[in-house]
This record gives C-alpha cells, sequence and structure tokens, in this order.
C-alpha cells in the first residue's frame, strides 16, 4: 500500500466534502471534474450530459499520462479528445486506484483551488 497517496487521496475527500458535502465517490468526483472542464458552471444536466461529463473527465485526469490528447471544443463548448495510447486492462479495484492516482495529480497540492466556486 502506497501511504503518502492514501494521505493525499483522503486529503483530497476531505476538501472536496468540506466543499461540497460528505459522502463523495469517486463517481462524485469526476462529475466534479468533468462540470468544471465543461466550464458552464453548475446546471441541471440530462443523463446523457453527465454521462458525457464523466468521459470528460477521465479524459483530462488521463491527459498528463499520455493516454488521451485534447483535440478542441465543439459549438456548444463541449471538450473533446482523442485516445493517444490504449487503457490498460484493469480488474475493477485496480481501475479504481489508476483514476483516484490521476484525480490526485489533476488536484495537486491544492484542491480546494482546482474547482471553480459557485455562481448562482
Amino acid at each position: 500500500m502506497d501511504v503518502l497517496f492514501e494521505q493525499q487521496w483522503r486529503h483530497l475527500l476531505q476538501v472536496l466534502e468540506t466543499r461540497f458535502g460528505g459522502g463523495m465517490d469517486l463517481q462524485d468526483i469526476l462529475y466534479l471534474v468533468g462540470v468544471q472542464e465543461l466550464g458552464q458552471g453548475f446546471r441541471p444536466f440530462k443523463k446523457q450530459e453527465k454521462m458525457d461529463l464523466m468521459h470528460v473527465a477521465i479524459c483530462t485526469v488521463l491527459v498528463p499520462q499520455g493516454f488521451y490528447a485534447f483535440m478542441g471544443r465543439d459549438e456548444e463548448g463541449w471538450p473533446h479528445f482523442e485516445e493517444r495510447t490504449p487503457l490498460p486492462e484493469l480488474a475493477p479495484k485496480d481501475q479504481d486506484a489508476f483514476i483516484r492516482r490521476a484525480l490526485v495529480d489533476y488536484f495537486g497540492d491544492n484542491p480546494g483551488a482546482v474547482i471553480a466556486p459557485q455562481t448562482a
């Protein structure tokens, strides 16, 4: 077990749960990243849009590792990515750890500064 990583993950959860409410899980954090990267603020999203936000988040956090490349935005402002390297085949538990590590890297040392404040 990577003790430093687990401390970083717990710190990230603590910061996000303090800001957005307790009980956040991996899917919740990916949703937040997707909303942030879309750049249109918090608003009601349709079911397909929520799935698209999760995809945007996963692509975004995996860009630094070379799995995806940002290609630009469409006419509605949605980011698009191109796969550069196939993702490794991992067991579900390992997939979660893989994404959690990418999220820790995405948020860095100051997770509270990454997600823009909500606007009414």
